[in-house]
């Protein structure tokens, strides 16, 4: 594995760490989320380095996600989800809104374990070079 590709999913893995710590504080939900869509941009931007391309510093995990759909396959709906996640868990007013209000426990543990999902896969396709 290239050096870049292994960094991008060292990263990958340090978001998903600190979205299990902080699953178990139970009241920090907006920021479980926040790791898991992290972890998730840091998956697919891995995939896009292991092309040869220089992933593109966006956060937009739908387009990520387009550069590497032959690589594996995702739920998009939750990579929609995942995006809302992201621009609203930077700014205090919504602290990481859903359209339903912000992210409860029950959407902190789900969005964590989609982005082990993910995470699992890329390690899998790596892994199948």
């Amino acid at each position: 594995m290239k050096p870049a590709v292994a960094r991008w999913l060292e990263f990958a893995e340090t978001d998903l760490k600190a979205a299990r710590a902080l699953l178990k504080e139970g009241s920090l939900s907006p920021v479980v989320c926040f790791h898991a869509q992290q972890s998730v941009e840091k998956c697919l931007k891995t995939l896009i380095e292991s092309k040869g391309l220089n992933p593109p510093k966006s956060h937009d995990l739908i387009m990520l996600y387009g550069k590497v759909d032959d690589m594996i396959k995702l739920e998009e709906d939750t990579l929609a989800k995942l995006n809302q996640i992201y621009v609203d868990a930077r700014y205090p007013a919504s602290l990481g809104s859903l359209p339903e209000g912000p992210p409860d426990s029950e959407d902190a543990k789900g969005f964590y374990e989609y982005a082990c999902e993910v995470f699992a896969q890329v390690k899998a396709v790596l892994r199948a070079g």
